[in-house]
């Protein structure tokens, strides 16, 4: 099992962070990180910039559950904490589900560097984070029900394409 766990790196819908520095939160990935290493993957998942304005930098304190950040810095310092352990397989599990429209552009560039090589799993329901995949998998009531690109789910029935429909008809509601 620690094989497997040591191969897998997650990030998921709702990020916890520690009541404790920035730095230490991003060297969670990997506990024996050098400083330099936990900026490198800052500036690669897109959130060394945030990181350098804040009054102590990396040494920060982050409130309890990062309560202090916003949710798109919550996700781009799991971002980097992932980039720190650098394993072989990525899980997103909704990963950009609660980000603002002003965080999405840098999460998705930190998501395209913590994938590169990388075998992704993504648990998704927004489709700038599935449409590129190479594979993807629809799960109904715990059974796969379609599999296969963007391209070719949209051209056959089924709750891919009328997800889709239903998201680009909603699209142009106005209250």
């Amino acid at each position: 099992r620690r094989v497997l766990f040591r191969s897998i790196s997650m990030v998921f819908q709702n990020v916890y962070l520690f009541h404790d520095s920035i730095e230490n939160n991003i060297k969670f990935g990997k506990p024996d990180a050098t400083h330099e290493e936990v900026e490198a993957a800052a500036k690669r998942a897109c959130c060394h910039d945030f990181i350098s304005a804040l009054p102590d930098g990396y040494n920060t304190i982050i409130g309890e559950g990062g309560s202090t950040l916003s949710g798109g810095e919550k996700q781009r310092i799991s971002i980097a904490r992932a980039m720190l352990k650098d394993a072989p397989i990525i899980i997103l599990d909704e990963a950009t589900s609660s980000v603002d429209p002003e965080n999405e552009q840098a999460l998705l560039s930190a998501i395209v560097e913590l994938t590169k090589n990388k075998t992704l799993i993504s648990i998704a329901h927004r489709l700038s984070t599935v449409q590129n995949a190479d594979q993807i998998v629809v799960i109904n009531q715990g059974r796969v029900v379609q599999r296969g690109t963007h391209q070719s789910l949209i051209s056959q029935e089924g709750i891919y394409r009328n997800f889709l429909k239903q998201k680009l008809e909603s699209a142009g509601w106005a209250l």
